[in-house]
């Protein structure tokens, strides 16, 4: 009969994964939140690696489509896709994998609607329900990926 007591050193791995993981989905809280407090022109221009790649998808989708397209719903479904599945990854320590998904989406969809209020208060920014509508389609996808994949490697699964 095989023990289900852990020993110390899988106790501590284990803690140590447990922070990590809520570690990781903190701090890609603290992206989108520092993100969404930067000025249109800011983000637009003055944010380094961030508006190199927003300059690039934009003159890419121009040459594509021939029109000017708005390429940060790139951006939001960028930043909440890693958001979904770093959730799904915390939370599924603390509960069954696919209730931990399904949390991952709530937590990140009720984030993303503050995400949205945060940016009325922010300069040449607004509140968009359709952006909100990509972040939550996106943690949705973000978590789905994260709990194939934890599906099917297993390790370091919380025993139940």
């Amino acid at each position: 009969m095989k023990s289900i007591a852990q020993t110390p050193k899988s106790a501590q791995r284990r803690t140590a994964y447990v922070a990590l993981s809520w570690v990781a989905a903190a701090a890609m809280a603290i992206v989108i939140f520092w993100m969404s407090a930067k000025d249109g022109i800011t983000l637009d221009e003055n944010s380094g690696i961030i508006s190199l790649v927003k300059t690039w998808l934009a003159a890419a989708a121009q040459a594509a489509l021939g029109h000017p397209v708005d390429v940060s719903p790139v951006g939001h479904f960028a930043e909440y896709l890693a958001f979904g599945a770093l959730l799904a990854n915390a939370l599924r320590w603390h509960v069954p994998l696919r209730r931990a998904a399904l949390f991952a989406v709530i937590i990140a969809s009720a984030y993303g609607v503050t995400d949205e209020i945060h940016q009325i208060f922010v300069p040449m920014r607004s509140c968009d329900p359709a952006d909100w509508a990509v972040d939550t389609v996106a943690a949705a996808i973000g978590a789905l990926i994260a709990f194939a994949a934890l599906s099917k490697g297993n390790r370091n699964q919380p025993e139940r």
